[in-house]
């Protein structure tokens, strides 16, 4: 018999131990394996651009050789891209709408396809022949409608012409007489009806037809009968193919915020293709098209902004393509109900932890700070989104760096303009800084050149931006003259913006060159054409308007009239010398209310307003700098020497 030593019994601390050490080891194990892992950018983000030359003129980024003209080689037009995504989806769901306090009903691709195809034979048995100067008008909202009508165009090379309430009547007039157009789309019998006004006074002679989405009136019918302009439902157009249209033909003709005697732009069906961040108009339309390269889905919000965060809920998208301001105003709402210090400290802690992971290259929305804290602000946008794209004007680092982390989804910005079809630069995925708006696009090469009034100076890499490529515009419509002033004798577009570059090869815009420019809600204002109003105040001797594309109003400084200010003031009551009265704040507010006034009378809309104004008792003069030689207003030394007094009555406004 053999007899073998008994083994010691494990205790039971030793167990545990082991036990521990197992699970240890599992979690660990379990950990690496579904751990987040960074994004991998597409390039090495500290050189996100290629310098191809350098001169004392001019810094270029990109490679000239290599521009990328098709996405896809066999879709050279707006039709192919549509068609693309039709074979992709065909009876799946592309053009989406919805009641109030109703789901979403979505349109096909499918059927999409034959309401545009059955539309455009419909154009042609209304007359619009299938030519490259044939332009249709569309005076409406953002709908299915308006896109049906779009492709139906698109289906018989005609071009279309976007038409809108802020442009205002003078332009509106002078829009359908320089496209000569003849046959409107309109969503609703109120838009008719000013474009009849503008026939009775016989400043549109060439329009005949108003096409109707809606029902209208046997009284606006009869009014239209008067001036012969024929009224029709969409419906009645439906009627029942020629060939499809090509790359030469045109697709688009913008007319941009402001136009009146210019303004106006040719985007060609082959420049269409180019899907990169489009811009006003061309943002709404070439987002659509992207979208459907891809056989996805477009759900339209109800048209009132007070309810797009319940469409959004209704319909979870993946990708919301948005202005700014709408962003800002959803980073105000968010601050605005954090009310307690301790919540406050929790979300600020939070929106740190997640910007951690961002700065690491991680993005994601199931954090345990997501579940905590930010699930309620993701649930208002839908719950489900993954890509955001904004464009149109800048947005704020503070705002931009918040919502990254809050939303839990890549943000994108942009910048270009609509006549190089939008697009010109675009963040890099992986990349999270801010301050910039990223590298050039594949589609352009960008450069700057030298502007020595301001001192810029491309050696220095900073400059007026232009570009070049295959998605720059054709031209003005009509306009030689100004086509000649965008598009220089080698190609390059002309943006009138000053960039600078940066280490990393990406764009920060610094400036302006021209003196237009854009609002935190993307309206233009031209500045000079305000100053030359206010002029006409009584007690306004000089004026400087100064906006900021980050805010969303004007402010103004006033040099009052030293001959009137003192008279003008005591019949109001007010009583000192010129200094005194212009500290005085009821002056400051009697002038203002004066200037609001003639601005009012002579057509300003609103956004053209300034809200707050400086008075000052020097007149601006070319000893102090402030005026050129020729008396022009040097405008960047002004806004310099009282960016003070700005930057208080911006702070002061928003309190």
């Amino acid at each position: 018999r053999l007899l073998l030593p008994s083994l010691p019994r494990p205790s039971l601390s030793l167990s545990s131990s082991l036990l521990g050490l197992g699970a240890v080891a599992s979690l660990t194990a379990y950990w690496l394996a579904t751990r987040p892992r960074p994004m991998r950018p597409p390039c090495d983000l500290k050189a996100q651009s290629v310098a191809i030359r350098v001169s004392g003129s001019r810094f270029l980024l990109g490679d000239r050789d290599c521009l990328l003209y098709f996405y896809y080689d066999d879709i050279r037009t707006a039709f192919a891209m549509f068609q693309r995504g039709l074979k992709i989806a065909g009876d799946g769901p592309c053009l989406g709408f919805r009641k109030p306090n109703q789901p979403y009903e979505w349109i096909s691709y499918n059927e999409v396809a034959e309401q545009a195809h059955v539309l455009g034979s419909g154009l042609l048995v209304k007359g619009c022949q299938p030519n490259p100067q044939q332009f249709v008008g569309i005076f409406a909202q953002n709908s299915p409608q308006w896109t049906i009508t779009e492709l139906a165009c698109y289906y018989y090379s005609m071009a279309v012409v976007p038409l809108y309430d802020t442009l205002g009547p003078e332009a509106m007039v002078h829009i359908l007489d320089l496209a000569e157009i003849s046959l409107v789309f309109c969503d609703r019998e109120d838009k008719a009806a000013s474009l009849l006004e503008n026939k009775e006074k016989g400043a549109t002679p060439t329009l005949s037809c108003l096409v109707l989405f809606k029902d209208f009136g046997r009284a606006f019918a009869e009014r239209a009968r008067k001036c012969d302009v024929e009224v029709l439902k969409l419906e009645q157009l439906m009627v029942s193919g020629k060939e499809p249209p090509q790359p030469q033909d045109l697709a688009v003709v913008c007319f941009t915020s402001g136009t009146t005697g210019t303004g106006s732009f040719e985007i060609r069906q082959e420049d269409v293709t180019i899907s990169y961040l489009p811009l006003a108009h061309m943002f709404e339309r070439m987002i659509q098209f992207s979208m459907f390269v891809h056989g996805a889905r477009v759900g339209f919000y109800q048209g009132d902004i007070s309810l797009l965060m319940d469409d959004m809920r209704a319909l979870k998208p993946t990708f919301f393509p948005v202005v700014p301001r709408l962003l800002n105003r959803i980073y105000d709402q968010i601050m605005a109900s954090v009310t307690s210090p301790f919540r406050r400290a929790v979300l600020h802690f939070a929106v740190r932890r997640k910007q951690a992971e961002l700065n690491s290259g991680i993005v994601r929305n199931n954090t345990l700070w997501d579940m905590l804290v930010f699930n309620k602000i993701q649930a208002k946008l839908g719950g489900n989104l993954r890509f955001v794209l904004t464009a149109s004007a800048p947005i704020s680092p503070t705002v931009l760096s918040f919502l990254r982390a809050t939303l839990g989804c890549l943000i994108f910005e942009g910048y270009g303009q609509t006549e190089c079809t939008a697009g010109c630069t675009f963040s890099m995925p992986g990349d999270f800084s801010t301050g910039h708006v990223g590298a050039p696009l594949p589609c352009a090469i960008v450069k700057v050149v030298d502007i020595p009034e301001m001192n810029y100076f491309a050696k220095n890499g900073e400059g007026e931006i232009c570009m070049r490529g295959p998605s720059v515009f054709g031209g003005y419509l009509k306009d030689p003259q100004s086509t000649a002033e965008a598009l220089d004798s080698d190609g390059w577009l002309h943006t009138g913006d000053v960039g600078q570059w940066l280490p990393n090869g990406t764009l920060r815009i610094v400036d302006r060159k021209k003196h237009i420019f854009k609002l935190s809600q993307g309206e233009y204002i031209a500045p000079e054409k305000i100053e030359n109003i206010y002029m006409r105040s009584v007690p306004v001797l000089q004026v400087f308007v100064h906006g900021d594309s980050l805010e969303s109003y004007l402010v103004g400084i006033v040099v009052p009239d030293p001959e009137v200010f003192v008279d003008w003031a005591k019949e109001r009551g007010i009583v000192g010398s010129y200094q005194e009265l212009c500290e005085n704040p009821d002056m400051k507010k009697a002038v203002l209310e004066d200037m609001r006034a003639v601005g009012k009378e002579a057509g300003l809309k609103s956004f053209e307003q300034v809200r707050d104004l400086h008075l000052h008792p020097e007149m601006f003069s070319v000893a102090n700098g402030l005026l050129t030689p020729t008396f022009k207003s040097r405008r960047a030394d002004i806004r310099r020497v009282f960016q003070p007094q700005i930057s208080k009555m911006y702070k002061k406004t928003a309190n």
